[in-house]
């Protein structure tokens, strides 16, 4: 063997030997992808641009800690026309929401934050909350009485949204409510933005129903205060510098960055019109869908959780942490409902910002018990899967197409590793 083989030999070996150990023990038993799958997938989103669904898309697949898969599709912006590559950033919305539950979780370890503590001791509009119950008024509409909180609000409920805050998505009388106290006029910060949403009613009473809305944003304020420090510096501090998650952040503030910024097609007018008004309010750092990153910074924080909570020998959160913010804690023999708006889905419950797969459910759609996963309202996904030792991630931007690459993106992604593994297979991907 030549000198430079021995070296390469050398160097593969202190690879494998300082691989960590539990990703070797699932080695053992996590099937790798089928090549010929993955070209499928490639295929896919290729068609997806070729057509004009979207702009432009970046995929990661790792597994053991390694990419198996990491590839660009069209542009990062038709208007401009430059290609997309993987140090595209990308509008995070709601997949923010993993980045501050961690965040969250990382102060209850340093006994800085309790999962207990009354929302109003960080935000003192909190206090004394009330709860609108809906009923029907003199003419017949929609309206609503308010009664006292049975408990108040605490820092568990704002993760794992069952505060009984809302958003406007719902409609009705509580779309009036949010919208109708203009949440969003003028300039604001977090601690702004808390202070208005606590003088709104809550929408359920605490602990008793999950309703997606603003608690990811009242979390952030929380996080200020229990920190001392902003929430983009105390995320800074903690995760995204020591995993060097460079370009992750909730302003972009260079003309190299915002060069690199993908953008949503003209004609998805929703997605349009939310980026705009993130865009506006740099003062805001929402917890709940402010930040901006690229597939190699989030896939950092991808493989940490894959991992457990430590990443390259620094562990981030303790291992009693990770598992309660990993573990489903909706589920319905706990007596807190949901309506037609669950977004963790079937099969899924929800842990602290993330969905749980819990069991199969009706639809039997391909994953694994176990799987955590988030998506946005951009269309960004990611799936950590600790059965396959592997995390899935997509980054694009469209509000308009997402709902169907969503669930072609994830039957593809499961299709790969299916080859050898009858568990995964899964009816034919359709739009």
């Amino acid at each position: 063997m030549s000198p430079i083989h021995w070296r390469w030999a050398l160097i593969v070996g202190l690879m494998l030997c300082f691989t960590n150990v539990s990703t070797t023990a699932r080695a053992a038993e996590a099937s790798a992808p089928s090549a010929e799958k993955l070209q499928a997938l490639g295929d896919f989103f290729e068609n997806e641009v070729a057509t004009g669904k979207i702009s432009g898309a970046v995929v990661l697949i790792q597994q053991h800690g390694r990419p198996v898969y990491l590839k660009t599709f069209g542009k990062r912006d038709v208007r401009t026309g430059p290609p997309m590559t993987t140090d595209t950033i990308f509008a995070l919305r709601s997949m923010t929401k993993p980045i501050t539950s961690l965040a969250a979780m990382m102060l209850v370890d340093a006994g800085k934050l309790s999962l207990d503590d009354p929302v109003a001791k960080y935000v003192p509009s909190f206090a004394g909350a009330k709860v609108a119950l809906e009923k029907a008024n003199a003419q017949g509409g929609p309206s609503f009485e308010l009664v006292p909180a049975v408990r108040p609000p605490t820092v568990r409920d704002l993760l794992l949204q069952i505060s009984g805050i809302a958003g406007g998505y719902v409609g009705g009388w509580v779309e009036k409510l949010y919208d109708g106290d203009h949440l969003f006029d003028g300039q604001f910060n977090n601690a702004d933005l808390a202070e208005r949403i606590g003088k709104l009613p809550l929408t359920r009473q605490p602990g008793t129903f999950w309703r997606y809305g603003h608690s990811a944003d009242v979390l952030g304020r929380v996080i200020e205060v229990a920190s001392g420090e902003t929430l983009y510096h105390f995320m800074k501090r903690a995760i995204f510098d020591p995993l060097e998650m460079k370009h992750t952040k909730f302003v972009l503030d260079t003309p190299e960055e915002l060069a690199l910024r993908a953008e949503p097609l003209p004609s998805d007018a929703n997605l349009v019109d939310q980026e705009r008004r993130r865009r506006s309010h740099p003062e805001w750092e929402s917890g709940g869908g402010g930040l901006v990153s690229t597939i190699i910074d989030y896939g950092r924080f991808a493989q940490m959780l894959l991992d457990g909570g430590t990443f390259e020998g620094k562990r981030y959160l303790s291992t009693a942490a990770f598992k309660d913010m990993t573990t489903d804690h909706v589920d319905p023999r706990t007596g807190i409902g949901h309506d037609y708006f669950y977004f963790p889905g079937d099969g899924f419950g929800y842990g602290y910002g993330f969905a749980v797969r819990t069991s199969a459910g009706g639809t039997n759609q391909p994953g694994s018990i176990g799987e955590l996963k988030w998506d946005s309202l951009s269309g960004t996904y990611v799936g950590i899967d600790p059965k396959l030792d592997m995390f899935y991630l997509l980054m694009e931007q469209t509000d308009n197409e997402r709902g169907p690459i969503r669930v072609a993106f994830r039957k593809l992604v499961y299709d790969a590793f299916a080859s050898n593994d009858a568990e995964h297979a899964s009816k034919p991907v359709g739009r």
